[in-house]
């Protein structure tokens, strides 16, 4: 036997099982292998996730699921899975299973049509040799995979569904051929009707789940079908054709007006306006202009378009969507633990009762044949799959639906967890603003012999190479200065011929102090940039700009000082920055969906008290933390989970990413840092924050579609199984009920699928 090394996490498809007592079984068998730490098996996608921190031998992984009775084959990662592929399920989902159940219609027709007759005064029989011939290629050709399926749970001394229809039908066409080789009637009681038409309604229950099924993965299929297969590469002075495997980060990608942007990337050339509704579920073409990034998938408008590459394959923001909706939908809720212990008691606890009820039949009545004809349609009617299936189907559908609006949740504890929640605690910048700061206003101190252009100069160098909104807005700010000045300085040098030069300064060992600024080595001098809280630290005086930064901050904006320190004497003040930020125009409309659904609303920002109450007065939240460290975010998020509440925090950067992992449930914005999106565990893929608002929605929906579905399923086995102990449900109408309790359970999960946020309703 070979091994071979496996990633941490490994996705295998799983083909044979039909209900959660084979859940049950697999997840047994599979965490018996040495190295297996943890294991979730799905039966609505066929999957099993196997969890190890140390490699395993993949065969014998696969092994121990064949031996089990099941085949097992583990799948490719989205890098390698072949575009559009669609997942696999039961075999009845294709046209062989449709022949089939129409087959065995055909055949069962005649031995139901009897009793139909006699519903309307009809008295007709067949001959009893010729239903034998009817029902017995139901029984053991086209029910064949019943014998099978239940002779491996036998023999792995386990049981599941198919043993039970195997049994059942077995007892009611052995008791009639015993019937029709014994009697010396010429028309003895005969049930070939209640064995065929048993076999036949459940392939049928089998066909449309498995067609079901197929629709809860719509989504998976929609957003395959979004990568390109070949792309239009641009290698020195030639555009080729080539197929996508062969595109590399940093090449240039030719988009031609209608085809689909083939890799993520940025555009270096052009303009055209883009349709990227499948990805981010932004309804409208969005504006693409030079430095715009683009994403693998969208389809490109009337507009040509250059585009450096920046991810490929698994990497892709395309290929971590589909990763993201695979391991949500391959997941357990942690309501499922409780199906999964009722479900490995299942099928033995039915074959005690068939049992009892044969003997309770015979004993009581002494009719051995109705005995076992009650006994027969409690092995029948007995519904595991129902059971099995009540929660991943509504998991499945509800992270599709909201896959298809731009919401991905990572995983089904956060889906489940994210009804519950009753606070919201919102980070400001970038999240409920725009985040794209400018720079308002230049307040140099007159003491300390600078004038504007002198801070900014100081400033700029500090940031430069900073990726912070703040310090983009800070080196915009002086690169517009410095054009200006150019210009100037060229007109002068025009009319006078001379000119003076201005040199920007440059930092060296530059430190950035997380939630609070950043240090650098400017001309000789150490400067330290950023929060009051900073300068209180550095012992920095701040009394002679206290009055114009109060000011400032009663108008909304966001203060950073300048200092300058020289050991040992205490840091200088140089001046003020003030920055101005747009509240988002969904902003106001987000926080009063919340506020409909009853949840309450915090703001928590490391920005000042005075911009931090300016937000927080126009969009009605009603309590605002400001000056936060993010240790300090954190530990006010876990302060507010006391009491029983259920908190959700939503922020888009790295300083955010302990509140999001401490929260119950984290909700990121992709337009922030991969950091906080790994700490989340529901990703919004456009920085909407009404999009808040409807993850809790779809979460409230899904979790009732889950209560929903396990109602049912608990009622259908507590009410139908003590009715057919009673006699009182004949095998035919049991087998009915039980082939359309798994038919119902994922149709109604489907019904998820017309759920669309309420600030989109009404629009096409």
């Amino acid at each position: 036997m070979s091994t071979s090394a496996i990633p941490v996490t490994l996705s295998i498809k799983i083909e044979g099982m039909t209900c959660a007592s084979c859940v049950g079984r697999v997840e047994r068998v599979l965490a018996a292998v040495p190295g297996v730490d943890k294991v979730s098996v799905n039966l609505a996608t066929e999957t099993a996730r196997v969890e190890s921190a140390r490699p395993l031998d993949v065969a014998a992984l696969v092994q121990a699921v064949d031996k089990a009775g099941y085949q097992a084959t583990p799948e490719l990662p989205p890098s390698a899975a072949p575009p559009a592929s669609a997942p696999a399920h039961h075999a009845l989902a294709g046209p062989g299973g449709g022949r089939a159940v129409l087959l065995a219609a055909v055949l069962s027709l005649p031995l139901l049509l009897p009793m139909l007759l006699e519903l309307a005064g009809l008295h007709w029989m067949l001959d009893g040799r010729v239903q034998w011939l009817l029902a017995t290629p139901v029984q053991f050709w086209l029910g064949a995979r019943f014998y099978r399926a239940g002779w491996l749970a036998l023999r792995a001394r386990s049981g599941n569904m198919d043993l039970l229809v195997a049994l059942g039908t077995s007892a009611a066409y052995g008791l009639s051929v015993y019937q029709l080789l014994a009697s010396t009637s010429a028309m003895p009681h005969l049930y070939f009707e209640a064995s065929a038409v048993v076999i036949t309604l459940i392939l049928l229950g089998k066909w449309l789940e498995a067609r079901a099924k197929r629709q809860t993965t719509s989504a998976i299929r929609a957003l395959q079908v979004l990568r390109p297969e070949s792309a239009r590469v641009r290698r020195g002075a030639q555009d080729i054709e080539v197929p996508i495997a062969d595109v590399r980060p940093g090449e240039l990608v030719v988009v031609r007006p209608g085809e689909r942007v083939a890799a993520d990337g940025v555009v270096v050339e052009g303009a055209s306006h883009v349709d990227e509704a499948l990805i981010t579920g932004e309804s409208l073409p969005v504006a693409r202009h030079a430095g715009d990034h683009v994403t693998g998938g969208a389809i490109n408008g009337e507009g040509l378009l250059l585009v450096r590459v920046t991810a490929v394959g698994a990497e892709s923001t395309l290929a971590r969507i589909i990763r993201l909706v695979e391991d949500a939908q391959a997941a357990k809720a942690p309501v499922q633990h409780l199906v999964d212990r009722v479900s490995a008691v299942f099928v033995p606890v039915v074959l005690v009762l068939a049992v009892a009820t044969f003997a309770g039949w015979w004993l009581a009545s002494g009719d051995a044949e109705r005995a076992i004809i009650n006994a027969v349609a409690v092995m029948v009617i007995a519904c595991p799959c129902a059971l099995g299936l009540a929660t991943p189907a509504a998991i499945m559908a509800g992270t599709g639906v909201a896959a298809r609006y731009g919401i991905l949740i990572k995983d089904a504890e956060a889906l489940e967890l994210a009804h519950r929640i009753t606070t919201v605690a919102f980070d400001k910048t970038g999240t409920l603003t725009e985040g794209k700061p400018s720079l308002m206003t230049l307040e140099p101190l007159a003491s300390a012999g600078i004038d504007e252009g002198r801070l900014l100069q100081l400033a700029a160098a500090i940031q430069r190479g900073s990726e912070h909104a703040l310090a983009r807005a800070v080196t915009e700010a002086a690169a517009a200065r410095a054009s200006t000045a150019s210009v100037a300085n060229a007109t002068a040098h025009a009319a006078t011929g001379s000119g003076v030069a201005s040199v920007a300064p440059s930092a060296t060992g530059v430190t950035a102090l997380p939630g609070r600024g950043v240090a650098a080595i400017v001309d000789g001098a150490r400067l330290i940039l950023g929060s009051t809280r900073l300068m209180r630290e550095e012992g920095v005086a701040l009394d002679a700009l206290g009055a114009r930064a109060t000011e400032l901050e009663r108008q909304g904006l966001t203060i950073s000082w300048l200092a300058a320190s020289s050991a040992p004497q205490p840091a200088q003040l140089l001046g003020l920055l003030a920055f101005g930020d747009r509240i988002k125009p969904q902003a106001r409309a987000a926080l009063q969906a919340l506020h409909a659904m009853h949840i309450q609303t915090i703001l928590l920002t490391g920005d000042n008290q005075g911009s931090a109450d300016a937000v927080g007065k126009e969009l009605g939240i009603g309590r605002i933390i400001a000056n936060m460290l993010p240790a300090d975010k954190a530990a006010t998020v876990a302060g507010l989970k006391t009491g029983g509440a259920c908190i959700a925090m939503v922020g888009d950067g790295i300083n955010d990413a302990p509140a999001l992992a401490a929260a119950d449930v984290g909700i990121a914005m992709s337009s922030g840092t991969d950091v906080a999106m790994h700490a989340a565990g529901i990703t919004l893929m456009r920085g909407d924050p009404a999009l808040v608002a409807a993850a809790i929605s779809i979460s409230r929906r899904s979790y009732s579609k889950i209560r929903q579905n396990l109602f049912w399923a608990f009622i259908y086995n507590l009410v139908g199984i003590p009715l057919a102990a009673f006699g009182l449900l004949n095998p035919m109408v049991a087998g009915a009920a039980m082939a359309l309790s798994s038919v119902s359970v994922i149709s109604n999960a489907l019904l998820l699928r017309r759920w669309k946020p309420d600030h989109l309703k009404g629009t096409a």
